[in-house]
């Protein structure tokens, strides 16, 4: 039974013989390990070629800036599991990269899209004002635009943005971005700041890196952040705690059977 479209049933990535391995056309021994930056590996792992110093700088800064932010929903979910599975490191990791969609962390991608969109419909003031509208209209988010905690200003998206301007990469998507954040006090009826899943996308399209791999780059930062925790659960344990102040901050509202006593009631 035939499943799925059909391919060419080919790989431009990589291939290897018992002596040599080759990637995207470079020797990996003789041009690779110990001289290039595992960001410029990345970007030519998913490119296919290798970055402009711009280029690397962009998304160097882009996966230093959504690496780690605190206890986050994926960072509890790693640590949590760690503490309940310490045998699967990996399984923590995975955990925490689960979460990864379009309320946090992933928002990288759907915030690309949306940029890309309103550069489609013309870019300029009148197209992102009907782009907006139509979120407003579907009651759709917008993403790349607001934050739970730093709501005035994401201090990450002018640090970004001040990279975009010294690599000498700062162009359209970052022009319609602010554009946009400029306009939805006028749609909305309130300001929403352009956070950092708006700002990466921006700063990496300018630069010339793949929309469809945006989603990536949330998730290979947030890897290093998560095996930085899990190794701190290890040697300081919390995960347990972080369960345990979750069931506290919780109330139960459900039906009780009739002779059932509360704790507090209990006196416990």
């Amino acid at each position: 039974m035939k499943i799925g479209p059909d391919s060419s049933r080919q790989t431009r990535i990589s291939t290897a013989t018992p002596d040599q391995i080759a990637i995207r056309g470079y020797d990996l021994c003789e041009e690779l390990i110990g001289k290039i930056s595992f960001t410029e590996h990345t970007w030519l792992l998913v490119t296919g070629t290798m970055p402009t110093e711009p280029q690397r700088r962009a998304l160097d800064a882009a996966l230093v800036a959504i690496a780690e932010h605190g206890l986050v929903p994926s960072v509890q979910a790693a640590r949590i599991t760690y503490a309940a599975a310490p045998e699967a490191v990996q399984g923590a990791v995975a955990a925490g990269l689960l979460g990864c969609g379009s309320v946090i962390l992933g928002a990288a991608e759907s915030s690309g899209v949306f940029l890309a969109e309103c550069l489609d419909r013309g870019g300029d003031r009148e197209a992102v004002k009907a782009v907006l509208a139509e979120k407003r209209a579907n009651k759709q988010a917008i993403p790349g635009y607001g934050h739970p905690y730093h709501k005035a200003h994401d201090p990450r998206t002018s640090t970004l943005m001040r990279v975009a301007r010294e690599i000498g990469v700062y162009g359209r998507y970052f022009q319609v971005a602010q554009l946009i954040e400029e306009v939805i006090p006028e749609t909305h009826g309130r300001s929403l700041v352009l956070n950092v899943s708006g700002a990466i996308p921006a700063l990496l399209l300018d630069a010339g890196y793949p929309l469809l791999a945006m989603k990536g780059v949330p998730i290979l930062a947030r890897t290093a952040s998560l095996i930085a925790h899990i190794l701190e659960e290890r040697q300081n344990p919390i995960g347990f705690a972080l369960t345990e102040a979750g069931g506290q901050s919780i109330s139960y509202a459900g039906d009780l059977p009739a002779n059932f006593v509360p704790l507090q009631e209990a006196g416990e």
